[in-house]
Parts: C-alpha cells; structure tokens; sequence
C-alpha cells in the first residue's frame, strides 16, 4: 500500500485571505516602527480632505498593534469563520465585514477624535454573535444567543464602564450588534 499525503484546501478564501492581508499590515508594522498603521489601518479623526480617512474606516481591521493582539483575534476568526462562509456564501461574509469594519471606524472617527482604532476584533465579536444563529430555525431565537449575548457583551459592557485599557471594548459591542442584525435579517445560502 502506497502512503499518500493529503492535498491542503484553501479551505475558507475569504477568512484565510483576510487573515494573510492582516498578517501583511502586522509586518509592515514591524518592519515601518508602526508608520503604516497610523498611515493606514487606523482610523482616527482627520481632515476630510485627506484621501486617505476613506479607506482607513474599512482597512483599520487589518492593522494590529503586535503578534499578541493579531494572534488574539484571528485565533477566534480561524474558529468560526469557516463556518460562517459555509453557512452564508463568501460574498455575503465580505460585506458583513465590510458594514462591521465601516460602523466601528465611523463611530470611532466621529465620536472619539483623540482616539485610533486599529485591529480586527470587531469583526470577532460580530462573527461571535452571528455564529450563534448557525442553528436557528424560522421563528426562534436560540438560547445560545441569549447565552454569548450575555457572556460577551455584557462583559464588554462591564469593561467598558470600569476599566480603563487600550482595549475598545466599544468596537466590541457594535461589532456583535452587527452580527446579531445580520443572523437575524439573513438567511443562509441555499446548499
């Protein structure tokens, strides 16, 4: 008997792409002394006049502030994620994205000018929440997402108000209120 290996499948494009554009802006973090992140993958108040406050609502979630806070956030994407692209189609799983990563910056860019924002754990928090429709039947709400709900936000909430750290707890809790909307409002693709 021949011993055959396995073919590795790019299993998850839009996850695992996601994860390598990150991986990228984390090195040419490393590598600039942050520059790019300040020049890209935040978002904090500038003029409106600078080209590049446009797409920094949208690339911010691809920045992070070191190894720990990348390896953080994608350990959670590289969990879930999968599932979810499975569940909804990879298209629908960009936009989800791209509306989460947009209201977190927009907020941010407006209600918090000696903020930055930078990192992708909003988009962890909306898959969290989304992931706990993965089960969910027409006219249901699972107990699930009444737990995670609960646990994960109301911890973010909590935080929020008593402690003080660079963690945006904020872009926590709008990151789940997408997920829950979008669990709520989408349907899955039909297999």
């Amino acid at each position: 008997m021949k011993f055959k290996l396995p073919k590795i499948k790019y299993n998850s494009p839009v996850v695992i792409t996601f994860a390598f554009l990150s991986l990228i802006a984390l090195v040419l973090g490393y590598v600039t002394g942050g520059k790019t992140n300040e020049w890209l993958f935040s978002v904090y108040r500038s003029s409106l006049l600078d080209v590049r406050t446009y797409p920094r609502f949208f690339l911010h979630v691809l920045g992070h502030a070191d190894i720990t806070h990348y390896m953080n956030n994608f350990m959670i994407i590289l969990l879930v994620g999968p599932m979810l692209e499975e569940k909804y189609g990879g298209r629908a799983l960009v936009i989800m994205m791209a509306v989460t990563a947009f209201l977190t910056g927009l907020i941010f860019f407006i209600f918090f000018p000696q903020s930055s924002l930078l990192g992708a754990s909003g988009i962890v928090f909306m898959m969290i929440l989304l992931s706990s429709f993965a089960n969910a039947g027409k006219d249901e709400i699972p107990l699930t997402l009444i737990l995670v709900t609960v646990l994960y936000l109301g911890t973010e909430v909590i935080n929020g108000l008593l402690v003080r750290d660079n963690i945006s707890q904020l872009a926590h809790i709008i990151g789940g209120g997408c997920g829950g909307i979008f669990g709520w409002l989408l349907p899955a693709k039909k297999r």
